[in-house]
């Protein structure tokens, strides 16, 4: 493993009912909903243009301290927002006592785009950090520390309230750079998961490439929610046919449309927003969330446990033999490992299922994946299946 330092502390409700600052907000057992005396929020949809007064409560987050400086966050969280209600997700940095950054806006979410339209918060920069669609950036700043902020929003006139379930953040270090270069030892074996393979299914993204313009263009664009159906499907939690019905035509796989549909992040223009895919998720009865793991040994921890991960990689033709083409992000699905410690994978950047599951040489993909995202994974599971010990400095 390296000694990069990543850490990642989640809030749960209503278990943390006594943590942080709820201004309108109350803990019951659904989490935290808007109480009876909210206050009022005017929002104008930027990308409808729709105006709309709604009910609004907030919680903030007590001081995360770090032990170390970080240079990116990335929040996720799960919640219920039905029709007429969101949620809107902001972080700060903090350093010793006093906040370091101001606030910076990381979301507009909502489960479907019938109330808002799901987004992240384009053109935030200063000398101290800035937001790349999911992600703080810290430029100037020293971050030791993080405050986060969820809003929870309902329309006057919606039948049910939000809920927030969960939020998280993981906090940390640049990526390891030359610490992974091809050939490096990786500790293969050292998580447990040696010659273990989990029967994840098998879905091309580009079975959805020609007809297909919504929601960032078809399948050549859809690798996260298409790793997110397969590992929903793993668990046996995808959407019910009835729940994608509204696809028309079906095309050859309608759940995928749906997911992209409702993973899909209307400013980025795209369905690879991180955290709006694990939310998404969630909506199916797992929790889920987004981390970063220093190793594939790290990762073995998850497969020996049963849980197969999402991981974020970038690299270009021949940089991983096995993986002829150029992604600055393409998301895969980390099914297993054969006896050697190589990593066997769903990568639905395939023209048909059969060709979605590839095996790897370690070392190089690792370096693809640690330098190319910083070790980006979604953990999606049952609560029924527990999550590995994490390490010391626990980043999940």
């Amino acid at each position: 493993m390296t000694g990069r330092d990543i850490a990642y502390r989640r809030f749960r409700f209503p278990a943390d009912r006594d943590v942080g600052l709820a201004d309108g907000l109350t803990a019951g057992p659904d989490g935290l909903t808007l109480d009876g005396a909210p206050g009022r929020l005017t929002h104008t949809d930027p990308h409808s243009g729709t105006t709309a007064e709604y009910a609004a409560g907030s919680w903030t987050s007590p001081v995360t301290p770090l032990g170390f400086a970080a240079v990116e966050l990335v929040p996720s969280w799960t919640a219920h927002t039905p029709a007429g209600c969101w949620l809107r997700v902001e972080l700060r940095g903090w350093a010793g006592d006093a906040a370091s950054t101001g606030w910076y806006e990381l979301g507009n979410w909502a489960a479907d785009d019938s109330t808002v339209h799901r987004a992240s918060v384009p053109g935030q920069a200063d000398d101290r950090a800035r937001v790349a669609a999911d992600t703080l950036r810290v430029t100037g700043a020293t971050v030791t520390g993080w405050q986060v902020r969820v809003t929870l929003l309902r329309r006057l006139d919606a039948a049910d309230g939000p809920a927030l379930r969960t939020i998280g953040v993981v906090a940390s270090t640049d990526p390891p750079g030359a610490g992974h270069r091809a050939g490096a030892r990786t500790d293969a074996g050292a998580g447990g998961a040696r010659g273990r393979v989990l029967d994840v299914p098998r879905y091309a993204q580009r079975l959805h490439a020609t007809g297909e313009t919504r929601w960032g263009g078809g399948g050549d664009s859809w690798c996260s929610p298409t790793c997110v159906s397969m590992v929903l499907d793993f668990w046996g939690a995808g959407p019910t046919p009835d729940r994608y019905a509204w696809v028309t035509p079906p095309g050859p796989r309608p759940r995928v449309v749906h997911a992209a549909r409702h993973c899909f992040d209307h400013a980025y223009a795209g369905a690879g927003n991180w955290p709006f895919n694990t939310a998404y998720a969630a909506t199916h009865g797992v929790d889920a969330f987004v981390t970063r793991l220093r190793s594939l040994a790290e990762a073995e921890l998850f497969v020996a446990a049963g849980i197969p991960l999402i991981v974020s990689a970038a690299f270009t033709a021949g940089q991983v033999p096995g993986l002829d083409y150029d992604t600055r992000g393409h998301l895969i699905v980390l099914a297993g490992f054969t006896a050697d410690g190589d990593p066997v994978l769903n990568d639905p950047y395939a023209p048909d299922d059969e060709r979605v599951r590839r095996t790897v040489p370690r070392a190089p993909f690792e370096r693809a994946w640690q330098v190319g995202s910083g070790g980006v994974v979604y953990v999606l599971r049952p609560e029924s299946t527990p999550l590995p010990p994490p390490p010391a400095q626990a980043n999940w």
